[in-house]
């Protein structure tokens, strides 16, 4: 087994459309800097939006998806203001205040919150609290453990997905299905780091 450890942001967008985003905004990893969107549809369609085919290959091997598209991913972040464009999908959002969890996760020093160890105390407090969310669990391929460190309300949305307007910022409703671990049902944004533990092939 291969581990590979990505530091960045995940936020979870809901929409009244019933289109469910979450975008992967990754700083540092074996990859490099790179962003990524997991889409899913009101008929439940997943699809996946990725930079290149070998981030695209490991997005596979962790999560499920029923459509892999690779082009180019752009994500501009300016203060509160993201915005993020592809081929397939235009989103803008507004990032608001550090929420509850945020404040508490901000109390927990870095190197213990980033452990995946620490996910053992951490998942099931998570899966109490946060309906749908797990701190570590199996991949498609192997295992991965989330540990975030703080945590942000948003407050606004505008975008596109294929084309058609996605409406208001919405609660993600149902949760989006792409791996043993969904987002916060309300729209937010979390600093993360993921290790993920997969097969040699990978």
């Amino acid at each position: 087994m291969t581990r590979a450890r990505f530091r960045g942001q995940i936020t979870g967008l809901g929409s009244t459309s019933g289109v469910r985003v979450v975008v992967g905004r990754w700083r540092r990893s074996p990859y490099g800097a790179f962003a990524d969107a997991m889409v899913e549809g009101p008929d439940g369609q997943r699809v996946l939006i990725a930079p290149r085919e070998d981030v695209a290959r490991l997005i596979e091997a962790t999560y499920e998806f029923d459509e892999v598209r690779v082009e180019p991913v752009e994500l501009i972040v300016q203060g509160d203001r993201w915005r993020l464009r592809s081929a397939s999908l235009a989103l803008d959002w507004t990032v608001g205040r550090r929420t509850w969890l945020g404040r508490v996760l901000r109390c927990v020093p870095r190197v213990v919150a980033e452990a995946p160890w620490f996910s053992l105390l951490t998942d099931p407090v998570a899966r109490l609290v946060l309906s749908g969310v797990r701190t570590r669990g199996a991949a498609r391929d192997g295992r991965e453990w989330y540990g975030a460190t703080d945590h942000h309300a948003v407050v606004s949305l505008s975008g596109a997905f294929d084309g058609r307007d996605l409406g208001a910022l919405a609660v993600l409703d149902p949760a989006p299905r792409f791996g043993f671990s969904s987002t916060p049902r309300q729209p937010s944004l979390t600093s993360v780091v993921s290790t993920v533990e997969l097969g040699s092939g990978q």
